[in-house]
């Protein structure tokens, strides 16, 4: 049969359609987005807190079975993930004060006498599990002891100054320790080992890795896998950079955010450096990665200054702050009693417990955290969507919402007060304070004076 040319044209043009469209209908991958994160979050951690203990100062004992007395309440507070400070024995040789730094580490294995044992240490793990929190202690990667047992047994695992000697790491004063070389196989592996030993042999759920941007991201990478294949675990990073959370980390520090509340406190510079932090928050960090939002820690409270001294009277406002933006807040501890001193680092130096200034304050904010979606972490939560207001040089104001669950909330920074009017007009409902329990109805507009450092977290019914 002969197909007359006409057909064999329409034909062909069909065919090149076809071609066309189902290109169009499956989509050239190269094109397709990609998620930056490929690893898997723990379920547990989506709207997880963070809490921070330093096991010598907490007690007056300064061991694990004295700290197991305050899990309860810290549990109500609303804490969910126990982050202790370096456990392991501590250095000697160059050690700096009467008890040393913590993270001058002896021994990877081992366990700080000044602590308990490790039958102490199980049992801490255990009761805080039992109360449905995990636990993640610091790793000290990038250097050891001087004294560490790997300084004879293996040199050739550290690096070298021009001389041949062991050198701490260049650039900052930390001469009570000694670096270590990446470059180096073997080390490597003992040092994924090592991570992998305290999960299997006392069932933490994690770490938080000291300096962690001085070590290579692969290294990273590798470990997480690994010790992904023993029991999903969670990684902190004690770093700002986007690379760590592609393969290795779940969260990292948020510096930044700590800097630009500082100057639009203290500092007195404005909210400018504010509202650029939270533009590049949603520009360029990974929709699904954690950042660490915070008013104080370790490093800030022994070197830093206090919250008090860093924040002034905004200390409760960046307090509120911390609890809705975009990340995962951290609560150092006595941070709850209004810890008004920079403790000593390598002496003994106990916390005072007996005025929870602010304790009510956090379980107030924290169970909002945890069942408001809005305020979940990473791709979990609401995107921040600012909210323009006629004093833009004073007060913050955004939105958050997901799933059904929204918070609206905005800041005054500075020290006058101020009556604002916010244009609400994508953002109407009945809402109620957070904290008053004052009943809000927000229209197209809505106008509100807040107080000298004052905020409102409004929460939609």
């Amino acid at each position: 049969m002969r197909i007359p040319l006409t057909t064999k044209i329409l034909s062909f043009v069909m065919l090149a359609f076809l071609s066309v469209t189902g290109s169009a209908q499956k989509p050239d991958s190269r094109y397709i987005p990609k998620e930056y994160v490929e690893i898997t979050h723990p379920d547990w951690s989506r709207n997880a807190t963070i809490y921070e203990v330093n096991i010598r100062q907490y007690t007056p004992e300064g061991t694990f079975k004295a700290f197991e007395k305050h899990l309860p309440r810290l549990k109500n507070m609303g804490m969910d993930i126990i982050w202790l400070m370096p456990i392991h024995p501590i250095g000697e040789k160059n050690r700096k004060g009467s008890l040393g730094s913590y993270y001058s580490v002896k021994d990877f294995l081992g366990i700080n006498p000044e602590f308990g044992n490790m039958q102490d240490f199980k049992h801490l793990v255990n009761e805080i599990h039992k109360l449905g929190m995990h636990v993640i202690i610091d790793w000290v990667g990038n250097h050891s002891a001087w004294d560490n047992a790997l300084a004879k047994q293996h040199p050739e695992w550290y690096t070298k100054n021009k001389d041949g000697n062991f050198q701490p790491t260049p650039w900052y004063d930390w001469d009570d320790v000694i670096d270590f070389d990446y470059d180096n196989p073997a080390f490597r592996k003992y040092m994924t080992n090592a991570l992998k030993y305290w999960v299997k042999e006392a069932n933490i759920d994690g770490y938080r890795a000291d300096v962690a941007g001085f070590i290579p991201v692969d290294f990273w990478g590798n470990a997480r896998k690994e010790l992904d294949q023993i029991k999903p675990v969670f990684m902190l990073a004690e770093w700002e950079s986007r690379d760590l959370y592609k393969k290795s980390f779940d969260m990292t520090y948020s510096w930044t955010l700590f800097d630009k509340l500082k100057d639009a406190t203290t500092q007195k510079k404005g909210v400018g450096g504010l509202v650029e932090y939270m533009a590049h928050d949603l520009g360029s960090v990974p929709r699904n990665a954690y950042r660490m939002a915070f008013v104080e820690n370790h490093d800030m409270n022994s070197w830093n200054g206090t919250p008090k001294k860093n924040f002034g009277d905004g200390l409760e406002m960046a307090m509120a702050f911390c609890g809705v933006v975009n990340g995962m807040p951290l609560v150092y501890s006595g941070e709850e009693a209004g810890l008004d001193r920079s403790l000593k680092f390598f002496d003994k130096d106990p916390i005072d417990f007996s005025n929870l200034k602010y304790e009510g304050f956090y379980q107030t904010l924290f169970d909002l955290k945890h069942r408001n979606q809005a305020l979940w972490n990473g791709k979990y939560g609401g995107e921040m969507i600012r909210i323009v207001n006629d004093k833009q040089d004073k007060v913050v104001s955004f939105y958050r919402e997901k799933n059904g669950d929204a918070v609206l909330p905005f800041f005054n920074f500075s020290d006058e007060e101020v009556t604002v009017t916010l244009d609400t007009k994508y953002f109407q409902g009945n809402y109620t304070d957070l904290f008053s329990k004052e009943k809000v109805s927000v229209k197209d507009k809505y106008t509100i004076t807040l107080k000298p450092w004052g905020y409102k977290i409004l929460v939609k019914n």
